[in-house]
């Protein structure tokens, strides 16, 4: 069995197929190499507190206290965080904080650094 080849990128059409090494949409005569070919219903955005894209690996700064549900902590304004990957969802940065640990952010309580 063959994997499943992606829609158009272009027109998202379902029709695509494959002529050598590239694939090839037949209702709007569009071509791609399937390697690089993402759409860009799959790439994940992310902005923050000031509408400045985020993504992994990045440094930012919380712009709020937040308290840490379940603790008695307490991670402060200005407190200097690294983004370990970014996800879907209401919190969508997956972070370590020191001396707090492993915890979920909203990115509009953060601004990049």
């Amino acid at each position: 069995m063959s994997t499943p080849l992606p829609p158009c990128p272009q027109c998202e059409s379902i029709y695509a197929y494959e002529e050598g090494e590239l694939l090839v949409c037949p209702e709007c005569g569009h071509e791609w190499n399937r390697l690089i070919a993402t759409s860009p219903r799959d790439t994940l955005v992310v902005k923050d507190a000031y509408g400045t894209p985020l993504q992994d690996g990045d440094s930012v700064t919380l712009i709020k206290d937040l308290k840490i549900k379940g603790s008695s902590s307490v991670a402060k304004v200005g407190t200097k965080v690294k983004i370990n990957r970014l996800v879907e969802g209401d919190h969508n940065i997956d972070c370590k904080i020191g001396g707090i640990g492993a915890i979920m952010l909203k990115s509009e309580l953060v601004k990049k650094a």
